[in-house]
């Protein structure tokens, strides 16, 4: 059985998608909007950091926590900064020159689960501090390295992540079991 030809315009109209598809146009739209982008970047950055200058932060006291032994024996006091949002918790310490012995960081989750912190862009040795619902210290990092990306993990779920210089920790006699107990001014939960 003999095969009929189609007549018509179809077969016109597939030579002219065959050409356009042999076309690179979309190659080259997609190299200019890339460099675009790129160019846009670039001069994006430049101009926020005209000066390459870095932006640092300072301690803003928005609590006061305290630290007892397991008994419920006084230890110390400090004023704290409190980190209880998504932005906050992910900048910490980050891009500060220095803390004061008597200042510390608390994180604040929504939830009790295992935590793990880093000291990416955290410029100076810290101790990090994990404590549960019952507010009990469960683990604790000491002396941790200043810029370093190692995973500082509590043994433990913890609700609660109090960073407070290196070298607190030992000198306040603060271990696994103490408590803390704090008051706040800002908690945006």
């Amino acid at each position: 059985m003999a095969q009929k030809k189609s007549k018509g315009k179809t077969g016109k109209k597939d030579s002219n998608k065959n050409r356009l598809a042999k076309f690179p146009i979309a190659k080259i739209a997609g190299m200019v909007v890339t460099c675009l982008l790129i160019f846009f970047f670039l001069i994006n950055n430049f101009m926020c950091n005209e000066n390459n200058e870095e932006t640092y932060y300072n301690f803003k006291k928005e609590g006061e926590l305290t630290l007892t032994d397991s008994s419920g024996n006084f230890l110390t006091k400090i004023d704290i900064e409190i980190a209880d949002n998504d932005y906050e918790r992910q900048l910490g310490l980050m891009n500060r020159k220095s803390m004061e012995e008597n200042q510390g960081m608390l994180f604040i989750f929504l939830t009790e689960r295992y935590q793990s912190f880093w000291m990416l862009n955290t410029l100076f040795s810290i101790d990090i501090v994990f404590i549960n619902s019952k507010k009990e210290i469960v683990t604790i990092h000491k002396n941790t390295t200043p810029t370093s990306q190692q995973s500082y993990p509590s043994s433990k779920p913890a609700i609660y992540v109090l960073e407070v210089v290196a070298g607190y920790t030992d000198k306040f006699n603060i271990k696994e079991g103490d408590k803390i107990y704090w008051i706040g001014t800002k908690i945006s939960l």
